[in-house]
């Protein structure tokens, strides 16, 4: 047994804790049920969640305890972290080639998204680094493949399933409308509430099956995409209070991001969900 468990794949290993979870299920008592349904999901969810519950560790404890002076900028230790965390995670059979490229994809986009963004005093990196593009540390293409890690990670660990999917036409549409309107609005009419509305149109019949031991659950995929931008927010103000980047409005001290930030993060969740769709297409239950 002991070997066993010495070769078990870290996947495997999750699904057995989840499983010896759900076995103890009392069908006499529904809270207890309940409870122990939900400690699975936390499971599988902190599990998929391994390479951006890293990176937002990292933040915290730079920001407490990366010593000022070190020879090394702080942000440049963090881009190197984050390249030993992907290494690691690729040689440890943690993370597929598909999420990898997933990832690259995310940092791509990211970047160039940042560098219009810092550009124009949507926000700032107030400390100095060497791993830059501009005023752009490269750390933070990886915040936004964390984002892409996460969905593709979800979709093998709780094996995804879906039903009246909108066509990749569509939402690849949509994708790229939100993109254009990031950098756009600056010039333009702001078009995020007529996106969010065809977003809601396209996606309003859509379900999402999601596996918790060996049944599915179902939620509506709007209400998955609105759960994933509120804990995109959460870490967003995680990461402006360690000082990773700031807010014209928090130069001066930190104070929570806005809530109309919600917005824009269902936007970047969609266009996120897109991209990994295009190498993970979605499935019918």
């Amino acid at each position: 047994m002991q070997l066993q468990a010495a070769s078990e794949s870290p996947n495997a290993w999750v699904e057995r804790v989840v499983s010896g979870l759900l076995s103890g299920n009392d069908e006499r008592s529904r809270i207890g049920s309940a409870f122990r349904l939900l400690a699975a999901f936390g499971i599988k969810q902190a599990w998929v969640c391994l390479f951006g519950g890293l990176m937002v560790a990292l933040l915290v404890g730079s920001h407490f305890w990366y010593p000022a002076d070190a020879a090394l900028p702080r942000y440049d230790a963090l881009t190197i972290a984050a390249v030993l965390i992907q290494v690691l995670l690729i040689a440890f059979r943690l993370e597929e080639w598909d999420e990898v490229v997933v990832i690259l994809l995310f940092h791509i986009a990211g970047t160039g998204m940042e560098l219009f963004k810092t550009a124009v005093g949507s926000w700032i990196y107030p400390e100095f680094a060497y791993l830059r593009i501009g005023g752009v540390p490269l750390f933070t293409g990886f915040m936004y493949a964390s984002v892409g890690s996460y969905i593709a990670r979800a979709c093998r660990g709780f094996d995804l399933r879906f039903s009246h999917h909108p066509s990749l036409a569509v939402t690849g549409a949509l994708s790229v409308g939100i993109y254009v309107n990031f950098f756009a609005h600056h010039y333009l009419p702001d078009v995020r509430y007529l996106l969010m509305a065809c977003v809601a149109i396209a996606f309003r019949r859509c379900t999402v099956f999601f596996l918790i031991g060996r049944s599915y659950h179902r939620m509506p995929l709007l209400l998955g995409f609105v759960l994933i931008a509120t804990f995109i927010w959460l870490a967003e103000n995680i990461g402006t209070f360690s000082h990773a980047w700031l807010y014209p409005s928090q130069m001066h001290g930190w104070a929570m991001v806005s809530v109309g930030k919600l917005g824009s993060w269902f936007m970047l969740t969609i266009m996120s969900y897109v991209m990994v769709t295009l190498i993970n297409r979605p499935r019918k239950l």
